[in-house]
Formats: C-alpha cells, structure tokens, sequence
C-alpha cells in the first residue's frame, strides 16, 4: 500500500487508513524509530508490565523486605515530640 506525505502544520505526516490500524493494533499512541532507512511504528511497551507477578514471585519467597531497614525507623522527635490528637 503506498500512502502520500502531507504537510501537517509546520511538520508532515501520512493518514493511516482504518483497516490497517485495526490490523495493527495499534491506538492512541506509538513509538517511532528509524531502523536501517525505514521509519518503524509500533506500540509503546508498558514499563511496569510483569511488575505485580514479580512482586507476588518476591512476597512467596520472602525477598519482600526493606533495603534500606533502620533508615526508615522513628527519629527521636518522633519518639518525644510528635503528638497524635
């Protein structure tokens, strides 16, 4: 298929028809690169994606714990000073 490239404001640009996003599956959003001469679209990665198995996975074998332990603990004005009310 061969698509023309159009003046969009100052930038330029191609329509994409329909049935080839759907094919794509491809939405509101993409990532763009050039990969040897050919500008190469697909859909952005989620970063977070496989967080919560990896979480579950540390929880069952008990890697879940503070790195940073004591750093977190009460401060002497927390102990003396700090008042719930």
């Amino acid at each position: 298929m061969r698509a023309r490239i159009i003046r969009i404001g100052n930038s330029q640009g191609i329509r994409i028809p329909k049935a080839v996003l759907d094919q794509s599956g491809l939405a509101h959003e993409v990532e763009l690169e050039v990969e040897d001469g050919q500008i190469v679209l697909r859909a952005p990665e989620n970063p977070r994606a496989g967080w919560e198995e990896a979480f579950e996975e540390m929880n069952a074998n008990g890697d879940d714990v503070l790195l940073d332990g004591d750093q977190l603990g009460s401060s002497s004005w927390d102990d003396e000073e700090w008042e719930w009310e």
